[in-house]
């Protein structure tokens, strides 16, 4: 049996497993328990069939399999996709006691997700995510959904896997650019609720980059426990979930703004962290140096520093207006009183918020 480890998210009778580990595809063993009839349907892009399609397919022979292949890309998590799929497993007789297993990025899971959730009113899946992003994130905790042209992830349910499968060899193949998009929501895990965590990714941020197998294996743990830990006490972000979106509010209006797909999740997300990190520290909070560590850690990992200067104070105000977290019309941000303490709050001074988006085009002018 190769290398594993077993995170549990801890919802009573809806309790999943998250396993972590290398040559998992190849493991029949920790699959097949999760599907429920004989029906499965493997759906998966462009990008990733080629090169786990067939691993995933010889592991699970002994089911009627069959594959749906979507467009790659951010661009493409769209309803007219999702009722492409739909179609097909019409098409395809697939019943309720059918599987849907998601192989791919965050862009796969989500939209898979989302299908299992409305086919035939609810349909199992499984997650088995091929990208840092989705192995330490968008597949753990249960949010699915699609893209509109004014919001990102703004059509969707919350709707949980039967289990999360993580090869870390599926890493090996993986995008440098798409590396760096994923160490952004790890080092956001650090940042929101685990000090020792962030102290951790500094010291060894370029074992990492250099996809050392212990390094990855110990900051996916690390961040499925502390996401797990947080959809356990609050699986509909009805309160301290929301800490795990610090940084995704300025993020998603970049994405929005730019175009799905211009700028990578992760790399929003990043650039979206510093502008929270800058206004913590003009809330009075945060201290200059832990703001420079934090935009010392986000330039290591190969991320961005500096968002998008064409975005105005007034584009974002309008794509922030339309954030999920928000209520009753006031815009909430994540913030950080400390270094590894993150919440949720509205009450932030306009003038301070001004000065923050004011700020952003020269915030990586300066070596940290």
């Amino acid at each position: 049996m190769p290398e594993l480890t077993t995170v549990t998210v801890d919802l009573d009778d809806r309790s999943y497993p998250i396993y972590v580990g290398s040559d998992l595809l190849n493991q029949r063993e920790l699959l097949a328990p999760y599907i429920q009839g004989r029906q499965v349907c493997i759906i998966t892009n462009e990008v990733v069939a080629p090169l786990y399609l067939k691993q995933v397919k010889a592991s699970l022979a002994e089911f009627e399999l069959c594959e749906f292949i979507l467009p790659d890309g951010e661009s493409e998590k769209t309803l007219d996709n999702v009722a492409r799929i739909y179609d097909f497993l019409l098409s395809k007789q697939l019943d309720r006691k059918a599987t849907l297993i998601a192989l791919g990025g965050g862009v796969v899971g989500d939209m898979t997700g989302f299908a299992a959730a409305t086919y035939l009113r609810g349909v199992n899946f499984i997650q088995i995510p091929t990208t840092l992003l989705a192995q330490v994130d968008s597949s753990v905790g249960g949010k699915t959904g699609v893209n509109r042209p004014l919001g990102k992830n703004m059509v969707g349910a919350f709707y949980q896997p039967q289990c999360v499968l993580a090869d870390t060899d599926t890493l090996t193949t993986l995008a440098d650019r798409e590396l760096s998009a994923g160490l952004a929501e790890v080092i956001k895990y650090g940042l929101i609720n685990n000090l020792e965590f962030f102290n951790w990714l500094e010291a060894n941020i370029n074992d990492l980059l250099a996809r050392d197998k212990t390094s990855l294996m110990h900051a996916i743990k690390i961040s499925c426990e502390e996401k797990a830990a947080i959809v356990a006490q609050d699986e509909k972000e009805s309160g301290v979930r929301a800490i795990l979106n610090l940084g995704h509010t300025f993020g998603h209006a970049i994405e929005t703004a730019m175009g799905y797909g211009a700028w990578l999740h992760g790399e929003a997300v990043a650039a979206g962290m510093l502008m929270a990190a800058d206004l913590s520290q003009r809330m009075g909070m945060l201290a200059l140096e832990d703001v420079a560590r934090i935009k010392a850690l986000i330039k290591a990992a190969g991320l961005p520093v500096v968002p998008p200067s064409s975005i105005s104070n007034s584009d974002y105000l309008s794509l922030m207006s339309r954030d999920k977290k928000n209520t009753q019309g006031s815009i909430r941000f994540v913030v950080l009183e400390a270094l590894g303490k993150a919440f949720l709050t509205s009450d932030v001074d306009p003038l301070l918020l001004d000065q923050t988006l004011q700020a952003g085009s020269s915030l990586g002018q300066s070596s940290a």
